[in-house]
């Protein structure tokens, strides 16, 4: 009698484990399976808007710094990686801080919206993504312009606000400081996008 309750017993430990493994291996693979739905966007990160180039933009090597973390991350998580790149010369080349590697995914527009006479969206939907976060420059132009275009054609959308960097602005005889560009284009985003700092995006990564 005592060898038929310790038959069962080891028939129930063993039930137990199986349905933990069951779980953990269906967690691991949502994991992956949200991962590889997940490309970072690389918006005009350009050597034109670094100090010494047509377009200077306020603190870009900050912004840069936080976009080559946020490429590495993905890099290790094998996730699909997107360079972005604006027709424009001289200093059109990407800059050194994210430079793409051997297979990552160069793509050229003229446009504001990324998605805008590219072949961005169709790319994505070959490669199965259905979320992007973006990073790039500059704020108020061609990274709001993807957001918009992105959510416009039914992405989930996550932009990393410190990844991001703008330049001064003048309407009629008010001068609007990169700071405030960059804040109230993240506030109105807001509606678009989740618009998170990079700290909290490795944190909650996948979404």
């Amino acid at each position: 009698m005592d060898a038929f309750f310790v038959i069962l017993q080891i028939k129930n430990m063993f039930k137990s484990f199986i349905s933990i493994f069951l779980i953990f291996s269906s967690f691991l693979v949502t994991a992956q399976s949200d991962t590889s739905k997940t490309a970072l966007l690389l918006i005009d990160i350009q050597d034109f808007y670094f100090p010494g180039g047509k377009v200077e933009l306020v603190e870009p090597d900050l912004a840069a710094k936080k976009a080559n973390e946020a490429l590495k991350f993905f890099r290790d998580k094998k996730a699909p990686v997107i360079h972005i790149k604006h027709q424009f010369g001289p200093g059109g080349d990407i800059n050194k801080l994210v430079a793409p590697e051997e297979g990552e995914m160069i793509i050229t527009k003229s446009e504001v919206n990324s998605f805008n006479g590219t072949d961005l969206n169709e790319y994505l939907k070959k490669i199965g993504v259905s979320n992007v976060v973006i990073v790039g420059m500059q704020t108020h132009m061609c990274v709001e312009g993807a957001t918009r275009g992105a959510y416009d054609l039914g992405y989930k959308v996550a932009v990393i606000g410190d990844a991001c960097a703008t330049r001064d602005l003048e309407f009629a005889d008010e001068k609007i400081p990169a700071k405030l560009v960059h804040a109230s284009t993240l506030a109105t985003l807001k509606s678009y996008a989740k618009v998170i700092s990079l700290e909290e995006f490795l944190k909650k990564f996948p979404f």
